[in-house]
């Protein structure tokens, strides 16, 4: 396997070299490649990171070293899909005050506005958008930089198989099987992992996760609700929220603008106006905070 040329980690905005990327993910990462015979300490080394870097849960890295580790790992196990193993070794719980959050609402409708609203505390580097239709639901996730296919590819495996664990976990009986969604082509090894995954499809024309069919069910109770404990996990999602502000408010003047209007939520350049700004500065500010806005 090639790596990726050097002038692309030469050329990364500014908030991917700041350490604001939970090591829980890396870790995982990690830890699978080394069950398959990877060195732990090369890795590291090789992604420039302390050996110890990753031991402490509170500790954050950066978006280039996440991508240093994972360019390192599989020029290691290149013949394993390390981000398919890594996301199915994730649950609801390896996600924080979000992961908390999701298991204690109301209902899958619920969980999905939660997740829509925090998504950003757990991936600055990758959006969300939720397209809705009568009969189904697509979680479209991209990039907010181009990214090198190989890595891309590791990268959303892993958060796609990641969802996948927590829709199985919070609603186990949907009306037709959900797919998982990649633009890229099959990865090494990935038959090992197909029987634990939904239907897969490869070289789509978008990443995301698809559920099908009869939309009742989001509305149905979960068995995990907590509305005492739901109304602590957004009460510590909004103070992790608010320290991600100080860098630039821009995101937080952008979440209190957005509210949907008779024709719905405002489009780019009507929100720019809202917030006195030609719309290339808003979409410059959104994009130097790792957000964008369609």
């Amino acid at each position: 396997m090639e790596t990726e040329p050097a002038d692309f980690f030469d050329n990364l905005p500014e908030w991917a070299l700041q350490a604001n990327q939970s090591v829980t993910y890396p870790r995982t990462f990690l830890e699978t490649a080394v069950s398959h015979g990877a060195s732990r300490e090369v890795a590291l080394l090789q992604a420039g990171l302390p050996l110890d870097a990753l031991d402490t849960p509170a500790n954050r890295i950066s978006f280039v070293q996440l991508l240093r580790l994972l360019e390192a790992i599989q020029l290691q196990v290149p013949e394993h899909p390390i981000g398919f193993e890594s996301g199915l070794q994730q649950p609801l719980t390896a996600h924080g005050s979000l992961g908390y959050a999701l298991l204690c609402a109301g209902s899958p409708r619920e969980a999905i506005r939660i997740l829509e609203r925090f998504w950003h505390l757990r991936s600055r580097a990758v959006a969300l958008i939720i397209h809705w239709s009568g009969d189904y639901i697509f979680f479209e996730i991209c990039p907010h930089m181009p990214l090198p296919e190989s890595l891309q590819e590791a990268l959303f495996s892993a958060i796609l198989a990641s969802v996948c664990q927590g829709v199985a976990f919070m609603t186990p009986s949907l009306p037709r099987d959900p797919e998982i969604w990649l633009q890229g082509p099959e990865p090494p090894g990935f038959e090992a992992v197909a029987s634990r995954l939904p239907k897969v499809r490869f070289r789509m024309p978008s990443a995301g996760f698809v559920l099908y069919g009869d939309q009742d069910w989001l509305d149905m109770p979960l068995p995990t609700a907590n509305p005492e404990a739901l109304a602590q996990a957004i009460e510590q999602c909004e103070r992790e929220s608010t320290l991600q502000e100080p860098m630039d408010n821009i995101v937080l003047q952008v979440r209190t603008a957005l509210k949907p209007g008779r024709d719905g939520y405002p489009d780019p350049e009507e929100l720019a106006g809202q917030l006195h700004l030609l719309p290339r500065t808003f979409r410059r500010r959104l994009r130097e905070q790792g957000q964008s806005y369609r």
